[in-house]
């Protein structure tokens, strides 16, 4: 029997899963000759302040003015168009042009773009008196460790801003590592039993993370299922845990014989490993989303006893306790569909208001589980979505993409809480006061973990200053 098939029978075989920290330790995860750590020994540059991520991403477009950023003034001029408004000056006709015109019928079958009304209340919390919807009092409650930035904004005014979120490359250029590969390429592992780059959710568009950096930078793809966390991580035939170790102890003989015949093949060195990491990993990926240890106060906290808020709450405990095992990110999309579920073009009403009610809870019960267990001084946690939406109505009562100006927010890991950084207008169409490309995002997060987002580089793969982003001083504490 052929050595390969002899591991893909015995359970061991986990392909691009097991090999992925393995090649990037020993240095084969980027193409070219382009050696990875060609400039890291896997330590931080300087001083971090965090050492691991959760990042969590409203697939669709969550609307800013609805969330994170109300804007009263959608109420007061709803029904008229921007030029009946004194903030007319904010319609720039330049950018107008790329954002497809939305419009409604009036009374007398004249289409007009108009101004559309807040579809929620909103009110201040904590300290700080941060403002937040009524749809997410839960966040609300925890601003006072949140620091939300309003100026956003993003080249991409479709769904492939997904793309460029993550990424900070539009969906039409050459594709680039995203956030979490370039973590998992400038970081050594916290854990050599569990993957460096988990990913949870609907993912469509782009798939993957390392791109250039290659495969071994990709996210390991995870599923609350007991059964069947990981692909490919249960083993083909009925084995016991002391079959599969004699089988164990067998390949790893065999390998090693390879090993001598061919002293000089370091990539076979990292396949060995692989497979040692793989037989770790059936052990310690299933234990990390069992939550039978976990008390029922916990399990509440993060909405598991309700249907509506259970599935995203698992996802953020197995976050916790993935970060807490030393995973250095999470990354945890929430929105079925291709376009994404917050992709709310009609009834943005009725579906904001219900997907809110999915992961506000959880999202806040994810902060305070981390602060009161001392998490969130090391741990990053980033709230995001691909762009906001219009400030005018599409249909009677739905949105439209609007990448000019949208809110995200960020917690925990040396960010500063209760704070509100950059506006948009009084109508939430642009960025006006510090605005941000999404790379400033990523800056700010590198900045936190010890890392020169500039000093980032692969030999043949030439970057932007806008591709590496500036740290957002003003919510770093």
């Amino acid at each position: 029997m052929r050595r390969r098939h002899f591991l893909h029978q015995a359970g061991l075989g986990f392909g691009s899963v097991a090999l992925q920290a393995l090649l990037q330790r020993d240095g084969f995860g980027a193409e070219s000759g382009a050696k990875a750590f060609s400039h890291f020994d896997g330590k931080p540059q300087f001083a971090p302040k965090a050492k691991n991520v959760i990042w969590l991403f409203m697939r669709g477009g969550v609307s800013h003015m609805e969330s994170f950023d109300p804007k009263p003034m959608l109420t007061k001029y709803g029904g008229k168009t921007i030029d009946e408004t004194p903030y007319a000056s904010v319609q720039d006709p330049s950018k107008l042009k790329n954002v497809r015109v939305v419009v409604v019928n009036d009374a007398n079958g004249q289409q007009r773009n108009v101004i559309y009304p807040l579809q929620v209340g909103s009110k201040k919390y904590g300290q700080s008196g941060t403002e937040v919807s009524d749809w997410f009092p839960h966040i609300g409650s925890c601003v006072d460790d949140i620091s939300v930035i309003r100026s956003m904004y993003t080249t991409d005014d479709n769904h492939g801003a997904q793309v460029q979120f993550h990424s900070g490359k539009h969906r039409l250029d050459p594709p680039a590592p995203t956030i979490g590969a370039w973590v998992n390429y400038g970081l050594g592992s916290l854990n050599d039993n569990l993957p460096q780059f988990v990913t949870m959710g609907p993912r469509y568009f782009d798939k993957k993370d390392g791109h250039y950096l290659g495969p071994a930078y990709d996210s390991v793809k995870l599923k609350i299922d007991l059964e069947n966390p990981l692909e490919f991580a249960k083993p083909e035939g009925d084995l016991t845990r002391e079959e599969q170790k004699l089988g164990f102890g067998l390949v790893n003989r065999l390998n090693h014989l390879a090993k001598n015949q061919y002293p000089n093949d370091p990539a076979l060195e990292a396949r060995i490993k692989s497979y040692e990491l793989g037989y770790r990993m059936q052990t310690a990926v299933p234990d990390v989303i069992n939550f039978d240890s976990e008390s029922e106060e916990t399990k509440k906290l993060y909405g598991l006893d309700h249907k509506e808020t259970k599935p995203f709450g698992e996802q953020l405990l197995a976050a916790r306790r993935l970060t807490e095992r030393g995973v250095r990110f999470v990354q945890i999309m929430h929105g079925d569909g291709a376009a994404g579920a917050w992709d709310q073009h009609s009834g943005l009403k009725k579906m904001h208001s219900k997907l809110a009610g999915q992961v506000d809870k959880p999202v806040a019960g994810l902060l305070k589980d981390l602060k009161q267990r001392g998490q969130l001084d090391d741990t990053i946690v980033v709230f995001a979505t691909e762009f906001g939406r219009t400030p005018g109505t599409q249909g009677s009562d739905g949105r439209d993409h609007h990448p000019f100006g949208f809110s995200v927010w960020m917690a925990g890991g040396g960010i500063k809480g209760g704070v509100v950084h950059g506006a948009t207008d009084e109508l939430g169409f642009h960025a006006v006061e510090s605005p941000h490309y999404v790379t400033d995002v990523h800056a700010t997060i590198l900045h936190q973990l010890g890392l020169h987002s500039h000093h980032l580089e692969v030999p043949g793969h030439k970057r932007l200053d806008i591709d590496f982003g500036s740290p957002i001083k003003e919510i770093i504490a």
